[in-house]
């Protein structure tokens, strides 16, 4: 007995695609965050990318903000799940802790700098914002839907 029944005989289904990405909301002793600006298009945001298809999500956050920063980190926890209804991205969001290496910028960052959580709400667009400043709060993981621009309203 099949587990589930399709209708594609009769009209066409679309499956949804979705990549999955991974960022690191990496948290100093002083309480600043790191950001980078991103070289593609010039805004603020926190450093993660594409998890490559056989990579642990640890794994992925760890390289993707060594490849973008030159920061060293220790992964402590998953503060959040956020996803783009408009691009079919779902992004994990990681705690982290700089454990070495020193900022610099990659072909994906012209700019790597430690905000303060005032900082951020400034610099960047709310739907990244809120990736940073709820990995400070403690109450996650958080899970968020957001169209490009703004949060979605659950519900």
């Amino acid at each position: 007995m099949p587990l589930y029944m399709s209708n594609s005989a009769r009209e066409p289904q679309s499956t949804p695609l979705h990549s999955v990405s991974v960022a690191g909301a990496v948290v100093r002793e002083d309480g600043r965050l790191l950001a980078i600006r991103r070289a593609d298009n010039g805004t603020w945001e926190l450093p993660g990318g594409v998890l490559e298809l056989t990579e642990a999500p640890e794994a992925g956050v760890a390289r993707e903000v060594w490849e973008e920063t030159g920061i060293r980190v220790e992964v402590d926890e998953l503060t959040g799940v956020y996803k783009n209804r408009t691009r079919g991205i779902v992004a994990l969001v990681f705690r982290c802790k700089p454990s070495g290496g020193a900022e610099r910028t990659s072909s994906e960052s012209m700019a790597v700098d430690w905000l303060t959580p005032a900082e951020v709400a400034e610099r960047m667009s709310e739907v990244y914002a809120v990736r940073l400043l709820d990995a400070l709060d403690g109450n996650g993981p958080h899970v968020r839907s957001h169209d490009g621009k703004r949060l979605v309203p659950v519900g």
